[in-house]
């Protein structure tokens, strides 16, 4: 199949652009914006392969029998006590809330007008990587960062409060992560890494424009399994800043801590940073996905019901408490994870619940000294800011000693699956069935962000949802009711959950193409690294036209 748009060939020598760039966004395709993008591929994207192929050697010794540790060849990078991050950057000094979301206009409208510290405006896990979606992201960032953004639907109007003395919240973009790539643009024939994409493009068209604005080009991080992918972070950093005549050390990355192999490298990952580093993030789905994901081949590490595995089992707990304690050594900021409910407005009773169960996974991450919290809605705002008002008297907590003394933080206590009372039921084999099927259809509509009762669900949970049932009926876990999951059980179960669902979907839908998908993974018949990987094609302008050699 070839593109139904012809290959726009720019000025830049090697880059070839596989989609139609509209009118109101070529002044963010420029010249010089794209020479960078080309000149970052040129020099990075082979280290960037290196280092995946280094995910599949560690994940190959994970499941011959070697399990997750700190490093000994980096032990005297944890033992010295002498270095620290820099000094907090103009605008990140208070994060105590953070608000994420994807790019569209009216979502960035609406989060730098909430309140919080902080947006984090997402080019990964909260949004579909369709070329309209990201070329529109950039356009609206480029407009938010100028203040200059307006929009309308239907009758309403949307635009930014910038009445005298109101907070505008400091704008940190998260790019994809290295394990994907942007088959639009081509640098010598090779789809370029979407990381690098949405990096340079924000990057260039923005960075001396956020220092005009009292803040800084500020990124979030994620994905990352090893120190040396940080590295490879920080030489873009560096390469970029000296790029544009830039000081070294003006962009800021936090990194979010959302895999396992990254819980034992905290230290590192901070050093190779140093420069830039802002401060690691919690990412607790994502966490729990890659737990599952990295220990899959072994039985003993079968968790419950996602319902079950809160911040609260000992093994996520402990996670939580060598990240804070590790930030605050090092003089960053331990940044907490997320809120994901929305507002359940036909019932009040459920909604005051849902409020203040909100209330108090905050008032626990305060109290195990996190300087902030992500939150997925603007309704969620004022309860979050409400506790940490109370409990977080100063800006953040980097010098606040600790509520209980810290006592060190084993391999063993990362590792251990015990969660209290845990049990796998049969609702929480439908819910994965719901959540997994219904993130990916909405996915392959284009839409990345998806409210699943009363939760707002991105890819880490779908991809929890999926990696739980490979887990269970790989290793044929059984129910509290004892029955044995089994690949025909879940199948009976997803066909029920399916017809459900595709019977009271809207025409148009594509929940046989997200059955088509989900169902070989689910059933333990497959297993994908990532469930966006799996599907990036069918929501790229160019389908699988490209030269598979060249992926």
């Amino acid at each position: 199949m070839s593109s139904p748009f012809p290959k726009t060939v720019d000025k830049v020598k090697g880059v070839e652009i596989l989609a139609p760039i509209p009118d109101n966004a070529k002044h963010i395709f420029n010249i010089e914006a794209l020479g960078l993008i080309a000149t970052l591929h040129r020099n990075f994207n082979g280290k960037r392969k290196e280092l995946l192929a280094n995910r599949k050697k560690q994940q190959q010794l994970r499941d011959s029998g070697k399990l997750p540790d700190f490093l000994p060849e980096t032990e005297y990078i944890r033992n010295d006590q002498t270095w620290t991050g820099p000094p907090l950057a103009k605008g990140l000094e208070d994060r105590r809330v953070e608000i994420t979301g994807p790019t569209d206009r009216k979502m960035v409208i609406n989060a730098l007008n909430s309140g919080v510290a902080t947006y984090m405006a997402d080019f990964e896990d909260s949004l579909t990587p369709a070329w309209k979606n990201l070329v529109d992201g950039q356009v609206n960032l480029y407009d938010g960062v100028r203040k200059n953004l307006t929009f309308e639907q239907g009758s309403k109007k949307y635009k930014l409060n910038l009445d005298p003395g109101r907070h505008i919240p400091t704008l940190i973009v998260r790019p994809r992560g290295w394990h994907l790539l942007e088959k639009h643009l081509l640098v010598d024939g090779e789809p370029v890494s979407g990381g690098i994409f949405d990096f340079a493009l924000y990057f260039y068209n923005n960075a001396f424009e956020t220092i005009k604005q009292g803040f800084g080009p500020y990124f979030y991080l994620p994905k990352m399994e090893h120190h040396l992918e940080a590295k490879l972070w920080n030489d873009i950093f560096c390469f970029s800043q000296d790029y544009i005549g830039m000081r070294r050390g003006t962009i800021r990355g936090s990194v979010l801590i959302e895999t396992l192999p990254a819980a034992f490298q905290m230290d590192e990952i901070i050093y190779q940073l140093r420069q830039h580093i802002g401060g690691l993030n919690c990412g607790r789905w994502d966490y729990i996905f890659s737990y599952i994901k990295s220990l899959r081949n072994h039985p003993e590490f079968i968790l419950p019901d996602r319902s079950q595995v809160t911040m609260s089992a000992p093994f996520m707990s402990s996670y939580v408490k060598l990240l804070v304690n590790t930030c605050h050594k090092r003089q960053v900021h331990a940044l907490g994870g997320m809120a994901a409910q929305i507002p359940i407005k036909d019932d009040e009773a459920r909604n005051k619940a849902a409020l203040e169960n909100v209330a108090k996974d905050k008032l626990r991450e305060v109290n195990a000294g996190c300087d902030s919290c992500w939150v997925a809605h603007p309704a969620l705002v004022p309860v979050v800011l409400k506790v940490f008002n109370e409990h977080m008297k100063g800006p953040n907590q980097i010098n606040v000693p600790p509520k209980v003394p810290y006592t060190p933080v084993t391999a063993r206590d990362l590792l251990s699956p015990y969660v209290p009372d845990a049990k796998i039921t049969e609702q929480g084999i439908r819910a994965n069935c719901i959540i997994g099927l219904s993130y990916i259809e909405a996915w392959l509509r284009n839409i990345g962000c998806v409210p699943i009762n009363y939760l707002m669900e991105d890819a880490a949970t779908a991809e929890v949802s999926r990696t739980q049932l490979w887990q269970w009926v790989t290793h044929g876990a059984k129910t509290d009711k004892g029955e044995v999951i089994t690949k025909a059980y879940v199948s009976k179960l997803l066909s029920e959950e399916f017809s459900k669902l595709e019977k009271a979907a809207k025409p148009g839908n594509k929940f046989k193409q997200a059955l088509d998908y989900f169902k070989p993974e689910g059933l333990g018949e497959k297993y994908s690294d990532f469930v966006t990987t799996l599907i990036y094609d069918d929501i790229t302008t160019i389908g699988r036209s490209i030269n598979a050699e060249k992926l």
